[in-house]
């Protein structure tokens, strides 16, 4: 039970940074200005759902996928962890850029018929980033069986309890009002967990590469 609350609490706050809801919410508002309120509300319900499907997609199959191409849990550890650091930094020193290339890509998109999945969920909802630090977290994996249950159940709830806020966010994005420097703020500390989160996972792995070097010794 401890497995799937840790693994819940590391979960859920590397999904939160890098989702960042609530500037999504403001994206998503934008982008559905025109349409009524009964259309935004099943738009934010499918957006919800299909982030959802990458997230699991990306948490369960993930690490898997690469691994059957050879790549052991200890570089997929590694190469994910520097993935989330750096998005993680990037995000912190560049949130307004990030944000700015968001706000021109909704734009065009405003107009189309069908926006849930293209491009509200992918990419401003659960793009290439969500993926990567998805992937990073199923990479984390415990090796023993009732543990690997335990982590995937906690990994589970974190991915719903992201879909859940996610959905909250954008159904009552009308009523969400932020100034510029509020939505600064909330990146910046987002992408601050995010930077820790990547440096965690990347600790993680560098002690799986270095263990059996050192009981060598």
């Amino acid at each position: 039970m401890n497995e799937a609350v840790n693994a819940f609490l590391l979960g859920f706050p590397a999904l939160f940074s890098i989702v960042n809801p609530i500037s999504g919410a403001l994206i998503f508002r934008g982008v559905t200005a025109g349409r009524v309120p009964a259309a935004r509300a099943l738009i934010a319900r499918k957006v919800a759902v299909y982030a959802l499907a990458v997230m699991m997609g990306a948490l369960w199959a993930g690490s898997y996928v690469l691994a059957f191409f050879g790549i052991s849990l200890a570089a997929l550890q590694v190469a994910g962890g520097l993935v989330v650091a750096a998005s993680g930094w990037h995000l912190l020193n560049t949130p307004e850029r990030q944000e700015a290339r968001k706000q021109e890509q909704a734009a065009s998109a405003s107009q189309a018929d069908d926006i849930a999945l293209f491009p509200l969920t992918i990419p401003f909802t659960t793009g290439p980033g969500t993926i990567s630090v998805a992937v990073a977290l199923g990479a984390g994996h415990p090796r023993l069986l009732g543990a690997l249950g335990w982590f995937f159940l906690g990994m589970t709830g974190a991915a719903l309890a992201m879909t859940a806020v996610i959905w909250g966010a954008y159904h009552f994005a009308d009523r969400l009002s932020l100034s510029a420097t509020a939505s600064r703020t909330v990146t910046r500390v987002a992408a601050f967990l995010l930077l820790c989160i990547g440096v965690q996972i990347l600790i993680n792995g560098a002690n799986e590469v270095l263990r059996p070097l050192l009981a060598a010794r």
